[in-house]
């Protein structure tokens, strides 16, 4: 029995543009948020973000794509679990079983420890880039290692730092501090972004991989653009700064885009909106290259 037919819900809600033509993008969403640490309420994130993307423009000015003309297979979400390893499990096994598939794949969260069970789904070469307000470098944080804040952590245990770029920390433990030394973890900080240098950093950083993760908390950005998220952290980046870093990528093969942390009762629509076009944006830019 395939993995699909056994854990996913069977429920899109993304209109798809073009259902005659071969699947582009295969999207799924992942309900999850147990391990919250603040606001709860991510689990309702994937819905979301789906909402805002039935309702905006999906004509890309920036690389002249009508996504209209382009098959978005929404797969619906995973069924429900409070469990996190339970959770990782399921959608490691649902990864697995779609990367066969060759097709750009995106995953809507729900919190970000559903990263662990995404990311090393793929072969270990894959790059990943993560942009976020927080390193998630913890060994364990409310008595789980599991937890949201502590999933970088053990994907680096499982495979090492050296694929692993971090991007927009801007608040953190000591002890994620020295884990980050130690591992020597690549990272561009929330500094080397306001002084203009993200993007041309981030060409850098990714230029030895053929293959890239990308991992998008909305935290990263500044409640100001948005406020619908799990743990709002101030003084973060704007959206125009965030985008700008992703078509930065556009060089690359991205196989992978999770987009976490939203939280639909705290959100006045900004947040939500900046999901959706991240979406249609990264998509567009593939079709390109």
């Amino acid at each position: 029995m395939s993995f699909l037919d056994l854990y996913m819900t069977q429920s899109p809600l993304i209109i798809n543009p073009n259902e005659n033509a071969d699947a582009s993008a295969i999207i799924y969403g992942i309900p999850f948020d147990s391990t919250h640490s603040f606001r709860p309420g991510t689990r309702f994130g994937p819905d979301a973000i789906r909402l805002a993307f039935n309702n905006i423009e999906i004509f890309s000015n920036k690389f002249n794509i009508d996504l209209e003309d382009v098959n978005i297979e929404d797969l619906g979400n995973t069924r429900h679990t409070v469990v996190a390893s339970e959770m990782i499990d399921m959608v490691g096994k649902i990864t697995s079983e779609l990367i066969t598939r060759d097709k750009q794949l995106f995953v809507l969260g729900g919190e970000h420890s559903l990263t662990y069970g995404t990311y090393m789904s793929f072969p270990k070469e894959t790059g990943y880039i993560v942009f976020d307000a927080h390193y998630d470098l913890r060994d364990e944080y409310a008595d789980t290692k599991q937890s949201h804040a502590a999933y970088l952590r053990r994907i680096i245990e499982t495979r090492g730092a050296e694929n692993i770029i971090h991007v927009g920390a801007r608040s953190y433990a000591k002890e994620e501090l020295e884990f980050k030394l130690e591992h020597n973890i690549k990272t561009i900080t929330d500094k080397d972004i306001r002084d203009g240098n993200g993007p041309k950093l981030v060409k850098d950083a990714i230029s030895t991989f053929d293959k890239m993760y990308l991992s998008i908390d909305l935290d990263v950005l500044d409640p100001a653009f948005a406020p619908g998220i799990g743990n709002p952290e101030a003084l973060g980046i704007t959206s125009r700064e965030l985008f700008d870093m992703i078509y930065a990528m556009e060089e690359k093969s991205i196989r992978c885009m999770d987009i976490v942390e939203l939280c639909p009762q705290y959100d006045n629509g900004a947040t939500a909106s900046v999901a959706a076009k991240l979406i249609a944006e990264v998509i567009a830019m593939t079709i390109t290259h």
